[in-house]
């Protein structure tokens, strides 16, 4: 989808936006990196996942999903998508 990729060239270049958003932002906010991820068996795409520096602590992983359209399994979909991102990583 189009506008996955205008987000996605967005938060790759200026992550730290995301943090414009949140209220308790990381006190190493400037450092996090952002990448679209994929998970499988089976396979979910996950629009973009904001990853702490690795010598964070904690470690507070952000997961991002553009929805630009009605979708009724979008919660059950994005909970079930970042649970298994988190058992595999």
């Amino acid at each position: 989808m189009r506008r996955d990729a205008i987000f996605y060239t967005i938060f790759q270049r200026f992550p730290s936006l995301l943090f414009e958003l949140v209220d308790d932002r990381p006190p190493d906010a400037q450092r996090y990196r952002f990448e679209s991820v994929e998970v499988k068996e089976p396979t979910f795409r996950i629009d973009g996942v904001f990853l702490p520096p690795e010598d964070a602590s904690p470690r507070v992983i952000f997961f991002a999903e553009m929805q630009f359209q009605k979708d009724e399994s979008l919660y059950h979909r994005f909970f079930s998508e970042s649970l298994l991102y988190l058992y595999r990583n």
